[in-house]
């Protein structure tokens, strides 16, 4: 990469940077919005079963579907060719 691209790509990178930056102002979360309280937490059984066990068995689930709707017939090993 030659001085040019790098510099146009450092360029590129800091604006980037500082719009995100200015775009996130603290200033805004001064009032709080409709709906920012926080509710009750989780407790630890509930939280395995939504963080643990729900993509598990989403996982399962479609893994199953996938296997169990699967329609392919070339499973069986093919013979090596001889040369």
């Amino acid at each position: 990469m030659d001085k040019k691209n790098a510099l146009r790509a450092g360029a590129l990178a800091a604006g980037t940077t500082l719009m995100m930056l200015l775009m996130s102002s603290p200033a805004l979360a001064l009032t709080p919005d409709d709906g920012d309280g926080p509710g009750q937490g989780l407790n630890v059984i509930e939280t395995l079963g939504l963080f643990v066990v729900a993509p598990l068995a989403l996982f399962a689930v479609i893994a199953g579907l996938v296997w169990v709707l699967d329609g392919s017939t070339d499973r069986q090993p093919k013979a090596k060719a001889k040369a």
